[in-house]
């Protein structure tokens, strides 16, 4: 079947108000990982493009705060309604730079659409609130700000919706924002920018920059102008800039990896599970922060799970996410396929089954099959490491305990599944499964009017929900005689 790709958006730095395009800076090659095809030139953001950034961040800050939430909130509803307008052309750029199938891709921009509206809303109520006082004489009051401009990093595994969270989150409290989404999906970011700037978006309130991410990182953080950080990506480098953020005392936000846990009970409706944790598995080619990884499975229906989860693994069409067909498409990147492949060779070189797939597929793109691995020994490193591919881990338990145990053991603790339909079993994995974010019996957890985040490990602070306004904003108590 002949694939024709859209074509693919002129990219550019926006600063301060200006598009500043690649002709005059060195460039980066943005490719398609479906062929492995160079499809735009990025322009890479110079030391003098960074200060710019921050000054108009700050010139950008003093403007938007004194913009009334109602205004706000009126500004970020129409970006949703250009984002709605405008979804089939992002979805199919989206496709064509990350890789996703089309249906992943259409949803996801849905997801932008309704998280601009929810956080248009809880910007109109951040309320704060008056506090009895002591004394007739005197009025206690606590208010809720903005906390100035913020530093935003985003990775390439969902080029739309995390920069959505951190956009609208700090634009929906009046703060500014420089964003640096990935180099690798560049157009899928500028699309949400240009409904921003659309819809009435202070144009010094936003900057969008690419280029080599730990200079950036590293510039942004430590001015005196950067706020606050939010940053959704690897454990390494969140704590690479966990540091040069504490060196500033700037609040944070840090959403990182993963290797969620899936316990599956004897209790559980099995064909649910069943074919739930396969399509939640091999979502975006499993390249998920929350992607369900490490299924534990009551021994008495392992063999049942895994029979049933294998052939629907196996039978998963393969493809350019472009084609409709498509069930799962390529990896991002050849890094990503390297990785999983290394994992993969681990675990069969040590013991392991693997009961379909196994292997990248030759040929153009970046494409990996979907994996399932049983019998797997337990100093195994994907037991240990977060795939962030199409790669499942099945492993069976005898008791309740035991399975709790397996999923707490790791340092991650964004997030975890379980399936049962014994409310008793339900009530102690909520409890006692260490987690941001749990999901019993469906795989639902990232809405808008939810927080998204994790514990230990897997980062601190919360995108999304009344908590995902909350972090961009500080308390100010004021007493008045």
């Amino acid at each position: 079947m002949i694939i024709e790709a859209p074509s693919y958006a002129q990219l550019y730095l926006f600063i301060g108000g200006e598009r500043i395009d690649a002709r005059a800076r060195e460039r980066l090659s943005v490719i398609n990982p479906a062929t492995g095809e160079r499809i735009g030139d990025l322009p890479v953001a110079t030391d003098g493009d960074l200060q710019r950034a921050l000054a108009a961040a700050e010139r950008g800050f003093a403007r938007w705060r004194s913009v009334s939430a109602f205004d706000r909130a009126r500004i970020l509803h129409g970006a949703a309604v250009l984002v709605r307008e405008r979804a089939e052309n992002i979805a199919r750029t989206m496709t064509t730079e990350q890789g996703k199938v089309l249906v992943e891709s259409r949803a996801e921009v849905v997801a932008c659409a309704e998280l601009f509206d929810w956080v248009a809303e809880e910007g109109r109520r951040a309320y704060g609130r008056v506090v009895p006082s002591r004394s007739p004489a005197i009025r206690q009051l606590v208010l809720r700000e903005p906390v100035g401009p913020v530093a935003a990093f985003t990775p390439w595994n969902f080029p739309a919706i995390t920069p959505a969270r951190k956009l609208a989150g700090a634009l929906g409290a009046g703060c500014s924002i420089v964003i640096k989404p990935a180099e690798e999906t560049p157009a899928t970011a500028l699309a949400l920018l240009e409904a921003l700037l659309d819809a009435g978006v202070e144009p010094e309130a936003v900057s969008m920059l690419f280029g080599d991410p730990a200079h950036i990182s590293k510039t942004l953080i430590a001015s005196p102008i950067i706020r606050k950080v939010s940053f959704t990506g690897s454990i390494a480098v969140g704590k690479q800039l966990a540091h040069l953020a504490a060196d500033g005392t700037k609040r944070m936000t840090l959403e990182l990896g993963g290797h969620a846990p899936v316990i599956v009970s004897e209790h559980a409706d099995l064909a649910r599970a069943v074919n739930m944790s396969v399509a939640a598995k091999y979502r975006n080619a499993g390249q998920v922060c929350v992607s369900p990884s490490r299924f534990i499975v009551h021994r008495s229906i392992y063999d049942a799970f895994v029979d049933r989860f294998t052939a629907k693994a196996a039978g998963l069409r393969i493809g350019n996410g472009l084609d409709e067909q498509t069930q799962m498409a390529s990896l991002a990147n050849e890094r990503r396929r390297s990785g999983i492949d290394a994992l993969v060779r681990d675990a069969l070189e040590r013991g392991a089954t693997a009961r379909t797939g196994g292997s990248a597929i030759d040929g153009p793109g970046f494409f990996y099959q979907a994996t399932v691995l049983t019998d797997l020994p337990a100093d195994t490193r994907v037991l240990h490491e977060e795939p962030f591919g199409p790669v499942a881990t099945i492993t069976a338990f005898d008791a309740l305990d035991e399975a709790i145990g397996e999923a707490n053991r790791l340092p991650y603790g964004l997030s975890a599944y379980a399936f049962t339909q014994d409310l008793a079993e339900s009530i102690a994995i909520s409890e006692r499964v260490e987690t941001g974010m749990l999901g019993i019996n469906h795989f639902g957890i990232a809405l808008a009017e939810l927080p998204f985040g994790g514990v230990k490990a897997s980062g601190y602070g919360s995108e999304g929900g009344t908590e995902g306004l909350d972090s961009y904003t500080v308390t100010k108590s004021v007493t008045m005689a």
